[in-house]
């Protein structure tokens, strides 16, 4: 929104003038079931360096009443302008500045979200304050090195529950007076405010230690909650992390929040960590749900130390902290005694990795220490590169410098900046100091440099199968038309897997683990004279962050027993690496198809199995030839009916089965099945239709015209909830007609009333990727509106509409030509025209993939 942004030079000349001591922060949310704004009073203290400076603080409202500095009231229409209050003639020394403003409750997952259940009509409250929307609440300055204490009063209506970041008080009279909390940055403060259920226990460290520990959902969720699963693995990760950190739990309570409508994942403020309530599973998902919740949870805790405690300088190092701890929540789950989940890697190597990979190949490709100019730079900057090539690249940090060096390095660095905020070189100065490492090299190939290597072996044998020469081959691939630096080669540490077929079982047989140099070779002495195994897999566990290919032999090998490897993780590393050669135009969608349909039967993981359903059909969608592609889907379709069928009774596979074959049903025989276990004339031996697998056929049988508004409608009354109102908002909007286009499209772009997940909803329905010629015409309304729907909506809302209503589903060089002319002449700013040029990205490889199936099917 216009004059709401923050440049690095402002924010560095602001900390070498200010240091921040409190903040009282005084909200009355007693009107807040009816009531569009609130009463905010702040009151801070800070120190300035200088005798008659000038700075400013942060705060975004509807309305200033009274500015008091030091005792004078300022003319607040003088020194109230956008997003900022101007503050002149500081005294040297100490400062108090008093701000009573009227702030507004939002509907758009920023500042102090308000929802309101269906199901019981009440209010509920949470504030989202990264990056920088603690100014939507309270008057602060709104940067991560200005850490301050902050003390809450709230009043709030009778019988309702008030949750910061300090343990939560007595009220008295509707009011809720919190003590102050430790010294902390604005964006992990927080306040949760509305008729929560709540379930508490402890956790009992070493030591006496005690801590507190709650969960929170809204009563209509209470049922589905299962709160012992989440303290366990909630136990699991505090054991682990302060064994590991050598630190104890530096807050003073621990609670975890459900909130309806969060944009994200979860959010890390420190001990009142807010998570997505779609988390609270009120229908059967399968483990991998559970999983992916479980790494959702220890991240958020990794956070309290890595983040909260110690706190980066600028957002430049926002990498650190997401990639931090997605690294160690992803460790913890593989190791940490009695985790249900100890192949967790497979799912990071799976699901994580090629996200990354994804990423490093836009022109929007950046150092994972990316150059973050302003609040404009970092909103943009939650991405692939930011969590999962970070992470890719800490795992590999750990396997240079040993484990046990890491978190030595990692525990002094803890003590050493408690509380304080750092930079980059103050974490590996410490990993230095543990490991004897020199990290300068490493940290200017790894951390300083954008795009991905691609990793070859290269293999001679003699006629009788022994090895004469092995080496692996780097290559550094230019970087996207676009992109910002030059390719380069880096070191890598690799492990070398050597497999044979054993009993029809792909076995490994051997490991080589070893350095790979900065150079184009890298000579591999130790398999020379020895028999050529059935595969060579580089990288095998996965301990570097590269592309790889499997040599000639391999690949024949591969394609014939991807599903027999015995091990989880070396079969999710041949599956990355068959969808990244299908994303690259270097196999064929059809023949990727093939190898899927062969070897999936044979895969355990779950997870694994949910995202080959995902890709594959991504792939058909756009990346096979259109000539071919209904052929394709057929396939596919009838691929998933059969196992659907034949997967066991009750099982996640039978789940996942039919998720995926709801989601490409297509005949009038397959479309019937769908409506016919919806309306139990037909049934399935152990699939329970419940309440979401039912919105999942009632948003297919919408898409292909089936189902209508009586039918929707007659859905949603079943399910009067938040999640119904989402699925039939996406119902409605993915019918196949002009009419149902031209709604959706007004109530998301011409409006701006829906709240953050029903948009979400609309937007996720409207496109549908086999009504392309019904969507033709709004590829010329979205380049006329999409530069002032970001003009004029909040960050969160406008990046949803220019990403999820870019035209993506046209592939064709008409879009390219389209999105190009805008690029031209539209002057957006840097964060659209990066989110647009993105899109593009994946336009221009739908192309090139497209033309590569064609061309495999000309060669047929």
């Amino acid at each position: 929104m216009p004059g709401t942004n923050l440049t690095r030079e402002e924010a560095q000349r602001r900390a070498e003038l200010l240091t921040v001591d409190s903040y009282e922060i005084d909200l009355d949310l007693s009107g807040a079931q009816e009531g569009g704004t609130y009463r905010s009073v702040t009151t801070v203290r800070f120190d300035s360096a200088e005798e008659g400076a000038e700075t400013f603080i942060d705060l975004v409202a509807p309305a200033v009443h009274r500015v008091v500095l030091n005792g004078h009231a300022l003319d607040v229409a003088a020194v109230f302008r956008d997003s900022r209050i101007a503050l002149k003639h500081l005294k040297q020394g100490r400062n108090e500045l008093t701000v009573v403003a009227d702030c507004a409750y939002t509907n758009t997952g920023e500042g102090l979200h308000k929802f309101v259940d269906p199901v019981d009509d009440q209010a509920y409250l949470y504030t989202q304050f990264e990056v920088p929307d603690a100014r939507r609440v309270f008057a602060s300055f709104e940067q991560p090195d200005l850490k301050a204490t902050f003390r809450f009063t709230v009043k709030a209506p009778a019988g309702w529950t008030v949750i910061s970041n300090s343990p939560t008080p007595e009220p008295k009279d509707d009011v809720w007076a919190f003590e102050p909390t430790p010294r902390m940055s604005t964006y992990v403060t927080a306040l949760i405010v509305g008729p929560y259920h709540a379930v508490h226990s402890t956790y009992e460290g070493t030591g006496g230690q005690v801590v507190p520990l709650g969960i929170y959902c809204r009563p209509s969720l209470a049922e589905y909650l299962d709160a012992d699963a989440i303290f366990e693995v909630t136990r699991q990760g505090f054991d682990w992390f302060q064994e590991k950190f050598d630190y104890a739990y530096p807050f003073a309570k621990y609670d975890q929040l459900f909130v309806p409508e969060f944009n994200a994942g979860a959010m890390e403020n420190a001990g009142a960590v807010t998570i997505r309530d779609q988390y609270v599973f009120r229908s059967k998902v399968t483990d991998a749900a559970y999983e992916t919740r479980a790494e959702t949870i220890l991240h958020e805790l990794a956070h309290m130390w890595f983040g909260d405690l110690v706190t980066m300088e600028w957002w430049n190092d926002l990498w650190l902290n997401e990639s931090f701890a997605t690294y160690t929540s992803i460790a913890c789950q593989a190791a940490a005694p009695g985790s249900r989940w100890p192949h967790s890697w497979t799912t990071f190597a799976n699901s994580m990795k090629t996200w990354a990979y994804r990423q490093d190949q836009l022109p929007s490709t950046h150092p994972i220490m990316a150059e973050i100019r302003d609040l404009d730079d970092v909103l943009v900057n939650f991405d692939g590169i930011t969590y999962a090539k970070g992470a890719s690249v800490l795992k590999q940090l750990v396997a240079y410098v040993g484990e046990d060096e890491f978190f030595r390095g990692v525990q002094a660095y803890f003590k050493r900046h408690a509380f304080g905020n750092t930079r980059l070189s103050d974490l590996l100065g410490a990993l230095e100091e543990t490991s004897g490492r020199d990290l300068r090299t490493w940290s200017k190939a790894w951390l300083e440099t954008a795009g991905i290597n691609v990793l070859r072996p290269g293999i001679e044998v003699d006629g009788d199968g022994v090895i004469t020469s092995f080496a692996v081959r780097q290559e550094a691939p230019a970087l996207p038309a676009g992109a910002k630096g030059e390719p380069v080669l880096r070191p890598h540490r690799i492990a070398i897997g050597l497999y044979d077929l054993q009993d029809g079982k792909l076995v490994r047989t051997d490991r080589i683990e070893m350095d790979i140099q900065a150079d184009e070779l890298t000579a591999v002495p130790q398999l020379e004279g020895r028999a050529r195994p059935a595969v060579v897999l580089l990288n095998d566990d996965d301990l570097s962050y590269a592309k790889v290919r499997l040599d000639e032999d391999s690949l024949k090998v591969v394609a014939q027993h991807l599903g027999d490897f015995t091990e989880s993780l070396p079969r999710a590393l041949c599956w990355a690496s068959a969808w990244d050669m299908t994303r690259d135009g270097e196999m064929a969608t059809r023949d990727y198809l093939e190898l899927v349909l062969s070897g999936i039967a044979k895969e355990s993981d779950i997870g694994v199995v949910q995202s080959l359903h995902r890709q594959v059909k991504l792939a058909l969608d756009l990346y096979a030839a259109p000539g071919w592609r209904e052929a394709g889907l057929a396939r596919w379709t009838e691929a998933t009916l059969t196992h659907l069928r034949t997967a066991e009774p009750g099982s996640d596979h039978q789940l996942a089965w039919a998720r995926a074959f709801a989601a490409t049903a297509r005949t009038p025989q397959q479309l019937d099945l769908l409506a016919a276990l919806l309306e139990g004339r037909e049934a399935i031996e152990g699939l329970v239709v419940d309440a979401e697998l039912r919105w999942t056929f009632v948003e297919r049988l919408a898409a292909t015209g089936v189902y209508d508004e009586p039918e929707i409608a007659a859905e949603h009354e079943r399910d009067r909830t938040a999640a119904g109102e989402r699925h039939a908002a996406t119902a409605r909007a993915a019918r196949p007609t002009p009419e149902a286009k031209a709604e959706a499209w007004a109530s998301v772009v011409e409006s701006d009333k829906l709240p953050n997940a029903v948009q979400e909803a609309v937007i996720g329905g409207f496109v549908q990727t086999d009504q392309r010629e019904l969507l033709a015409p709004y590829t010329e309304k979205f380049f006329a509106a999409v530069k002032g729907v970001w003009e004029s909506r909040s960050y969160e809302m406008a990046q949803q509409i220019a990403v999820g209503l870019y035209p993506a589903v046209q592939v064709s060089q008409e879009t390219l030509d389209a999105t190009d002319a805008w690029l031209g002449s539209a002057e957006p700013n840097a964060a659209l025209r990066r989110l647009v040029s993105e899109s593009r990205s994946g336009v221009e490889r739908a192309l090139k993939a497209q033309a590569a199936d064609a061309a495999a099917g000309a060669d047929a």
